[in-house]
């Protein structure tokens, strides 16, 4: 008996698989997702099995056995054969005509030859666990929403009741905090990727990890807990750009099992998946996890003053027993416009994003892209000021109004001095700083007016990491928010403490404007983009240097998108449910 193995080579720009003979001496070793080496055309690369057996009439007929090339040699375990499935699901799903990136995120970080033997799933005491919780995951699981200084760990504790879990975390650092907390629950843990042979092996009763994590291989997996749902970090940059919050779901599904998506404010997509399948704190709970957040009405002035050093921002910064970080994306992330007769920020009128001013003079909106005329949409003017404030410039402004020094803060920033009172910077100073009393979004319009169609739910994710440096409700701590837009949804969402006020309007908008998840968006850039799109039988609009194209759903996008032939010479970028539009 003749047994083949259907190997995808690990090599960069081929998704291509092959097939191979079985030498007699790897037989009881090779399995689907193992770790091989074979030769390639006069090369010898390493590989994952996708498929192995005897090989059917028509695989006969394609190859004959005589002429098929015998594996070289097994090199380790890799994913299970669950997630090469889960994967081959995944390809489709986020467009791509390539298997290797999922692979690659779920296969271990060093070659592992051999497994422990699995450990009984240890009992966990149920003291701390969410009983509430435990009835969610009792119906197949859905959204909780926490506030932002809630201690999630019940509800990790009330999944792992269940049996075996998997924790998802955005970022390493958080998930090694989790991984911490849990041994010292007395659970066994695994944290990836370095834990990764204990999580396939089924010796740790507990896998915590980041974004890849969710596809790690663990037998008999019980339920997936993912943390910060609404986190951009689970979501992978590059392509293909699939999310692990849908691939969490797609896995529960498919081993029949819960999955949670734990957030202080849950993404329109995660709620629509719930539906009904939804827990929230009690309002007084929720509202005791936010600090108090104050407004700066900035109406009264001029939106193209180039301060941002509003009379109230000197009043905190000026007190030496306060410590204030200032946040300030920099320029180009959103360009805004104003009228210089009544003072009105321009919007689009069709999708309330802020609107830009191309070559030809028209407005234009990044989000829909609708275009008018340069006219303010409140007085009719053609009266237009830009307003492009700079962050060097406003950290001089705030060292001479503060009278002591101000630190700026940026991704690249070394080691950060902990005496200093005030910090300045992009949206990485909530991540660098460790505490503060006050925290200050000085041009939150920038975030709430970006022309994304997810850039409400961003601004509100950047309130609740600010939330958070501040930790629960106390009188001598504020979130100070500068705005020409007071009432606008995710700012009043936060003053009342309840994400709920947003997620309402902005499901609601998405759906009359068809965007995710109520329909599928996708984006085409590169070489022979323009080409592409027009073999598809898809709605398709231009965007900028690519194309924006959409479907009533995800499997119709993904299979037309990863099924049509790529141009000679081409070379795509696929971006399905794009990060950063």
């Amino acid at each position: 008996m003749v047994i083949t193995a259907t190997v995808l080579p690990d090599v960069t720009g081929l998704d291509k698989a092959f097939d191979y003979r079985v030498p007699d001496a790897l037989v009881d070793r090779v399995r689907v997702g193992s770790l091989v080496r074979v030769d390639l055309h006069g090369r010898r690369v390493g590989g994952w099995v996708l498929r192995v057996g005897e090989p059917d009439a028509d695989r006969r007929r394609e190859v004959p056995l005589d002429r098929l090339v015998p594996l070289t040699r097994w090199s380790g375990h890799g994913p299970s054969a669950e997630i090469v499935e889960l994967a081959e699901w995944a390809a489709h799903r986020w467009g791509s005509d390539r298997l290797r990136p999922f692979l690659v995120a779920a296969g271990p970080p060093r070659m592992v030859a051999s497994l422990a033997r699995p450990a009984p799933v240890r009992p966990v005491a149920s003291a701390d666990a969410s009983a509430g919780a435990g009835h969610l995951l009792a119906d197949g699981g859905g959204v909780i929403r926490v506030s932002p200084t809630d201690d999630p760990m019940s509800i990790v504790l009330a999944a792992r009741e269940r049996g075996r879990v998997l924790v998802v975390h955005p970022s390493q650092e958080g998930a090694a905090l989790v991984a911490a907390r849990l041994r010292g629950a007395g659970l066994g843990v695994a944290l990836l990727p370095d834990g990764w042979s204990a999580a396939a092996s089924g010796s740790a009763d507990t896998v915590v990890g980041a974004r890849s994590a969710v596809w790690a291989s663990v037998p008999d997996l019980a339920a997936i807990v993912v943390l910060d749902e609404h986190d951009e970090a689970l979501q992978e940059q590059r392509t293909p750009t699939w999310h692990a919050r849908d691939v969490a779901i797609e896995r529960a599904r498919r081993l029949g099992i819960p999955v949670v998506c734990v957030s202080p404010c849950p993404t329109v997509a995660a709620l629509a998946w719930s539906g009904t399948r939804w827990m929230r704190p009690s309002a007084a709970d929720e509202r005791d996890g936010w600090p108090t957040v104050e407004i700066v009405d900035r109406r009264g002035e001029d939106p193209w003053k180039r301060s941002l050093v509003t009379s109230r921002l000197i009043e905190a910064i000026r007190d030496p027993a306060v410590r204030v970080v200032c946040v300030h994306n920099t320029p180009g992330r959103a360009r805004l416009l104003a009228c210089r007769t009544c003072r009105a920020l321009l919007e689009c009128e069709r999708c309330a994003a802020a609107v830009h001013q191309g070559d030809d003079e028209l407005l234009r909106c990044g989000r829909c892209g609708t275009t008018r005329p340069p006219v303010c949409q409140a007085c009719g003017s053609t009266v237009l000021a830009n307003v492009r404030p700079g962050v060097t410039r406003l950290r001089d402004e705030l060292e001479k109004a503060a009278n002591r020094s101000v630190v700026a803060v940026t991704g690249s920033s070394g080691e950060l001095p902990i005496d200093a009172g005030v910090y300045v910077g992009t949206e990485a100073v909530l991540h660098r700083v460790r505490d503060a009393d006050v925290v200050a979004f000085v041009d939150i319009d920038a975030e709430l007016l970006a022309p994304r169609y997810r850039a409400a739910e961003q601004a509100m994710a950047l309130l609740v990491r600010a939330a958070r440096l501040l930790g629960p409700r106390r009188a001598d701590q504020r979130l100070l928010v500068q705005t020409f837009r007071p009432d606008h949804e995710v700012l009043q969402a936060a003053v009342a403490a309840d994400p709920g006020l947003l997620a309402k309007r902005e499901a609601a908008r998405r759906r009359e404007l068809g965007l995710p998840p109520f329909r599928a968006l996708a984006r085409v850039s590169g070489d022979g983009a323009a080409e592409f799109v027009e073999m598809l039988p898809l709605a398709v609009a231009a965007d900028g240097d690519g194309f924006l194209v959409r479907a009533d759903d995800w499997d119709e996008l993904g299979d037309l998108l990863s099924d049509t032939p790529r141009p000679r010479d081409a070379r795509l970028r696929i971006e399905v449910d794009p990060p950063r539009r």
